[in-house]
């Protein structure tokens, strides 16, 4: 087992850390403008409610039932409204009123792109442990999947590498333009991949004897419900502020469509008796 577990811990950090590879496309471009910013929000939206919506919960209804599936999916939601209340958070001002007060040379110009960094470095937060609670149960499928073989496991861990890169972007971009630190850009897009290899260590060592498979499910399904929230409350608006609606929406569907994409290439990769 101990190999096995080594084998798996190897496999999982080849697939967590490539979101150090979308991170290092963050910090060795340009600083990103607002519009570009608002894109890839867009695009992070995308692949959140994906991985939310046809990934997560549709997992947890399909084994633990749709009444019960959807109960614990909500019950995330409900549990993190709650939560949302108390989170004091910078009021959304829009970059037309960041651009006007610059040029009139007043003082709330900066006061206002102060309250936009803080913003989007709550969002950028968001993202890493949505993206991280994401990356967890990847981590026990590349264990389980380098049980059943180690072609099994490479091939699983190799599609989870190709599509954790954007999850670095989305990671990291917004951490960047906030903190203007390519340091802590990058430290927290790695972090966020290192879910995966933690996920091994948990389910090799912990879960098999003491977690109920349908438990687990459902606590899925509820990170699902917490992620979609989220999504809804905190990227969506930014997005739409600083790239427009039009276009905000279009990016939101490519990362809906690129996830799903990555999402089923990791399937394939699957036994048919295993699932993510």
């Amino acid at each position: 087992m101990d190999s096995q577990v080594m084998v798996a811990l190897a496999l999982s950090l080849v697939g967590g850390l490539s979101t150090s590879i979308g991170a290092l496309f963050v910090i060795l471009c340009q600083t990103p403008n607002l519009k570009m910013l608002g894109l890839l929000q867009g695009f992070a939206a995308g692949l959140m409610l994906c991985i939310s919506f046809l990934d997560l919960a549709h997992n947890a209804i399909n084994s633990i039932g749709f009444l019960k599936g959807n109960l614990w999916f909500f019950g995330g939601v409900v549990f993190f409204g709650i939560i949302a209340n108390f989170i004091p958070e910078p009021t959304l001002t829009s970059s037309i009123d960041i651009k006007s007060k610059k040029k009139n040379g007043d003082q709330g110009g900066k006061d206002i792109m102060k309250k936009h960094r803080r913003q989007v470095l709550f969002s950028g937060i968001i993202t890493a442990i949505g993206i991280s609670l994401h990356n967890f149960p990847e981590g026990m499928a590349v264990f389980l999947g380098s049980i059943k073989g180690f072609r099994v496991g490479i091939n699983l861990a190799l599609a989870i590498a190709l599509h954790n890169i954007p999850e670095g972007v989305a990671v990291a971009l917004p951490i960047y333009f906030a903190t203007q630190s390519k340091w802590q850009a990058f430290k927290l897009a790695t972090l966020s991949g290192l879910a995966e290899p933690l996920g091994v260590v948990l389910v090799a060592y912990l879960f098999p004897s003491s977690l109920n498979p349908e438990i687990l499910e459902g606590l899925l399904g509820s990170v699902g419900g917490v992620m979609a929230f989220l999504t809804l409350h905190e990227m969506l608006p930014l997005a739409f502020d600083y790239a427009g609606q039009k276009q905000a929406v279009k990016a939101v569907f490519f990362g809906m469509a690129f996830m799903s994409a990555s999402l089923y290439f990791i399937e394939i990769s699957l036994p048919d008796e295993m699932s993510l």
